[in-house]
């Protein structure tokens, strides 16, 4: 032990010396100042360093943890990880951060059997949230993930988060540590060290972003989205559709929207009669609907009146403002005159939504914004999804939320998050590109608050035994991520 400690501290001053630890002020992605940054990436132009940092995670954690593979999170951690598992002949994954548009297409590359048992391996942890989508993406291929091993621990609530999810972490070392092994090497002073506490007593931050702290609830912090009831949401809200679906939601403890692709109207009203009570959405494409007519909206309207669901209709408008109006408004299906809610693709720019309430006229009506999509490939990109929130930031009276897939999307507790891609066996559909999560991931990892199951629900044997199993572990899913993302 005097010997692995002794490495160890040697192993933080080498760090310094190469500045992949520094002080200073430096603005992170979070957008605020930080006193401290750790850069890890760069240990790949020190081989002797990088080969130590192996074998004391190897050394500390991993050897005596039960695995059959490793994966280092892309990018930093992937040479780490490469390192160990030549060094312990454990084989190894490695996530693509998108997969490839050729070849086998794969996002996890490497031989491995469903089932396997899977080490992460990273850098450095903040929120804990890289560790979290890698493994997404690994259980999605049927690998078991348990536990994670990290070079540095920032101390800012990532070990927390982990263990919330069932996620063992191990550090090398922490960032308390680093602070007093640089002290004592006369590398630091009081004061730095003084900063950087003060600094990590006021940055504890959620999967979403999000900051919290050990004060009282103060006006300039602000429980998150993931962390209120969606009852206090509900006050919160700026569009009285949203506020409606929300006391909706409560009512029915049900977070569960059916996507009804159905090509009949007697299957698509036969479908709204049976799951009608356990959903509080019923997203319809009603233009594959063949034997559409104005009965069957009426039959909708009155099922979901008997039920307490709302109506969304999937339309994605994607094009300039005036035929968007005149698209929602006329035509055979007016949808305007039925749907609740309607989704919008916002390439456009602002004027597909300014084109859409121009045809509301005094009714209640709303949309969700598509910012990102659950298909494989698809093209959304972080300056598209930032520029779709500030279109929903100028239309709080009829954006209702946004479709996404990511928690730190969306802060504002008055919108609501929707997610396509669920499924209980989470399977992929190979060719068709749909990706999907689980009911418990889906709320606790992506941050859904409405979950949209298609398949599952509507080729089902039953679709009612379905609707309600679905609906239990949503709402379940939902429960766990409030109570456990309480401020503390």
């Amino acid at each position: 032990m005097a010997e692995f400690e002794s490495k160890l501290k040697d192993l933080i001053i080498k760090l310094h010396e190469i500045e992949a630890v520094k002080f200073g002020l430096f603005k992170m992605k979070s957008g605020i100042d930080s006193p401290v940054y750790i850069d890890l990436r760069s240990i790949i132009s020190y081989p002797a360093i990088l080969e130590t940092v192996a074998e004391l995670l190897w050394e500390f954690a991993i050897k005596d943890i039960d695995c059959n593979q490793l994966c280092g999170v892309p990018y930093a951690a992937m040479p780490i990880a490469t390192l160990i598992s030549s060094y312990s002949k454990t084989p190894m994954v490695i996530r693509r951060k998108e997969a490839k548009k050729y070849g086998t297409k794969k996002l996890i590359e490497g031989k491995f059997s469903p089932g396997d048992k899977c080490v992460i391996v990273e850098d450095v942890v903040t929120s804990g949230s890289s560790i979290l989508e890698t493994i997404m993406d690994l259980q999605s291929e049927g690998l078991r993930v348990t536990s994670a091993v990290v070079v540095v621990d920032r101390e800012q609530g990532g070990n927390y988060n982990l263990s919330e999810k069932g996620v063992t972490m191990h550090s090398l070392c922490t960032l308390s540590q680093i602070l007093q092994v640089l002290k004592d090497a006369g590398r630091v002073n009081q004061e730095i060290v003084d900063s950087v506490k003060k600094y990590l007593a006021a940055s504890q931050i959620h999967l979403d972003s999000t900051f919290f702290t050990a004060q009282p609830l103060t006006e300039s912090v602000k429980p998150s989205r993931l962390s209120l009831p969606f009852s206090v949401r509900a006050d919160q809200a700026t569009n009285p559709v949203a506020a409606k679906l929300l006391k909706i939601m409560v009512a029915k403890q049900s977070n569960l929207c059916v996507a009804a692709d159905v090509t009949s109207a007697s299957k698509l009203i036969a479908l709204a009669e049976t799951v009608g009570p356990y959903v509080c959405l019923f997203k319809t494409h009603i233009d594959i609907v063949e034997d559409f007519s104005a009965q069957l909206i009426q039959q909708l309207l009155a099922a979901a009146q008997k039920h307490n669901f709302l109506l969304i209709e999937d339309r994605k408008f994607a094009d300039i403002g005036h035929t968007v109006s005149l698209q929602y408004s006329h035509g055979t299906y007016k949808i305007c005159s039925w749907a609740d809610l309607v989704t919008v693709h916002p390439v456009p720019g602002e004027g597909v939504i300014t084109g859409l309430k121009s045809a509301v006229a005094d009714l209640h009506r709303g949309c969700f914004i598509v910012v990102e999509m659950s298909s494989a490939g698809n093209l959304t990109t972080p300056s598209y999804i930032s520029s779709s929130m500030e279109i929903c930031k100028k239309h709080p009276d009829f954006v209702v939320g946004v479709v996404c897939q990511t928690p730190s999307t969306l802060n504002n507790p008055g919108l609501l998050q929707l997610t396509p891609g669920v499924s209980l066996d989470c399977q992929n559909d190979g060719e068709l590109g749909q990706q999907y999560n689980s009911p418990e991931d889906v709320i606790m990892l992506r941050g859904a608050d409405i979950a949209v199951v298609g398949r599952g629900i509507v080729q089902a044997a039953d679709p009612v035994q379905a609707a309600q199993e679905y609906r239990t572990k949503l709402w379940a899913a939902y429960e766990k991520r409030v109570s456990s993302l309480k401020l503390a």
